[in-house]
């Protein structure tokens, strides 16, 4: 590296033929699969994927809540993104946002009972659409593959899940 704090182009490693195709794809499946995603979710129900991630999230948390900092990173979010979506969702009667009583400095979102009804009825588009568009395409080693991948690239943390 030069002092400039660019790299010297002697270092520089092209991306080989195997290397490009499989770059190629993962930036695929990050830029393509999540509005192949949202789009049955949008059609039938009128939540995006991220709303739906953070509702789903609600719904499986004990006691249906959970810090807006924890929301976030399960949901793949900032923290100001959630506030959004929080925000749209109190308006729509699926959630309240109560100070923490264990600690007042969070926030803690909380799935109303309108908000589960809106999940439970979008749960299964969501997971017909994942299916149709993922799971059904792979066999057993491949999932465990993607498995595998997630966790050398640590896109998933040890203990999602």
């Amino acid at each position: 590296m030069s002092d400039t704090g660019e790299h010297d182009d002697k270092e520089l490693r092209w991306l080989d033929e195997q290397e490009k195709v499989a770059w190629t794809g993962l930036v695929s499946l990050v830029l393509l699969l999540p509005g192949k995603l949202e789009s049955p979710l949008r059609q039938e129900h009128g939540l995006t994927l991220f709303e739906y991630l953070v509702l789903s999230h609600l719904s499986e948390a004990p006691q249906r809540k959970l810090r807006m900092g924890e929301l976030a990173f399960l949901a793949s979010g900032s923290l100001s993104r959630l506030s959004n979506v929080i925000k749209r969702c109190e308006q729509r009667g699926w959630a309240v946002r109560t100070p923490d009583p264990a600690d007042g400095r969070y926030t803690l979102a909380e799935l109303t009972d309108a908000g589960f009804d809106i999940v439970h009825l979008a749960a299964p588009t969501h997971l017909r659409a994942v299916r149709r568009m993922v799971l059904d395409s792979l066999n057993t080693t491949d999932q465990k593959a993607l498995v595998r991948i997630a966790q050398k690239l640590r896109i998933v943390p040890d203990n999602f899940g």
